[in-house]
Parts: C-alpha cells; sequence; structure tokens
C-alpha cells in the first residue's frame, strides 16, 4: 500500500490550515501543490502533513502546516515579489508556487542574509530575536515573519519597514524549537 500525499495535503488544507484563520486562497492552493514531503528526511516523509515541527537538518526545522500558512497569510505575500526565506524550505516552496522570486538562504550563517532588499522575509524557526540583519533587508512596505521565543512560550511577530522605521506587532502563539545559535542569551538582572 503506498502512501497517497496529494491526499494528505487536502486533509492538511481542511484540517490544520482553514480553520486556523488562513482563508487566503493562494496560501490554501500553494499548500496543497507543494509537496511538503520532499523537505523530509529520509524514512520521515509519512509524518510531512502531521500537526508537528519536523527536523530536516541538526538544528533545523520545519514549521507546523498551520504555523507556516498563518506566518504566510500575516507577511501577505504577492505574484512578483522578492522573498528571502531564512531555514524555510517548504515556506520557499510555497511562495514560489504563489508567484514570488525567492532567495533560499540556509548556510551556515543564518543571522546574515545575501545583499538585497526583499518585500517579503520568512523564517520557519524560533529566535530569542531577530538579527538586525534580517530587519535591514527589509525592503520599504518590507514584511518580516519570524517566531520569537525566549523560554517556554514564544509569539509570532510581523515586522514591517515604513520609511526608515521598522514596527512590529504579535499575530498568533506559537512555541517550536529555537534555531540553533538563535537562543536567548543569558544575562545578569538585578
Amino acid at each position: 500500500m503506498t502512501f497517497d500525499f496529494a491526499a494528505a495535503r487536502d486533509i492538511m488544507v481542511d484540517s490544520q490550515v482553514r480553520p486556523n484563520d488562513v482563508p487566503d486562497l493562494a496560501i490554501q492552493h500553494a499548500m496543497r501543490t507543494v509537496a511538503r514531503e520532499q523537505f523530509c528526511p529520509a524514512g520521515k516523509a509519512q509524518l510531512a502533513y502531521a500537526d508537528a515541527e519536523l527536523e530536516y537538518a541538526p538544528g533545523r526545522f520545519l514549521l507546523r502546516p498551520r504555523h507556516v500558512a498563518k506566518l504566510l497569510f500575516a507577511v501577505a505575500p504577492r505574484p512578483g515579489e522578492r522573498a528571502l526565506a531564512i531555514a524555510a524550505p517548504y515556506a520557499a516552496a510555497v511562495l514560489e508556487q504563489i508567484g514570488l522570486t525567492v532567495t533560499r538562504h540556509d548556510s551556515e550563517d543564518l543571522k546574515t542574509p545575501p545583499a538585497g532588499e526583499y518585500d517579503v522575509v520568512i523564517c520557519e524557526g524560533a529566535a530569542a530575536e531577530p538579527p538586525a540583519a534580517w530587519l535591514a533587508a527589509l525592503a520599504p512596505g518590507g514584511r518580516l515573519g519570524v517566531i520569537v521565543r525566549q523560554g517556554p512560550a514564544g509569539k509570532a511577530r510581523l515586522y514591517l519597514r515604513a520609511g526608515a522605521e521598522i514596527g512590529w506587532r504579535t499575530v498568533f502563539d506559537a512555541a517550536p524549537p529555537v534555531l540553533a545559535g538563535f537562543e536567548a542569551q543569558p544575562g545578569f538582572v538585578f
């Protein structure tokens, strides 16, 4: 008996994406089309559509499908825009399916992105704080979606560049694993 990945994609969208406040049809269609299992390690493809994070490389995880969908919905990708996907192979493929030009950044040094300005920056992992270089990579009107986690709980944040200023707001709660090297640094507090 073979596993029906196409059916699993449909079930994922119908049970994890649509009911979690992601009404964007372009995101739903892209997530029904992109084969998430191709980003899974050998022997783990059948887990691609489960409601769980999945380690695809040491210290790097695919977010839960609903969290990817919610981050994508928050950054509101539009065809023709430039995107930077940081440790985000699945999100990159979904953005490409929507019609964005995507630069994938999955090297050893994730804190220093490739040169350029991006309309959308997304990370499929948590960080204690996004590095300043990620924020500097935002084009005017650019949006960054990342989960900020400094303890047991985390918050997905949407950062927006408006002129020279960058602001952020919380968009949902999530607690995926923190990317290796992006943990909170211990400090001294009175």
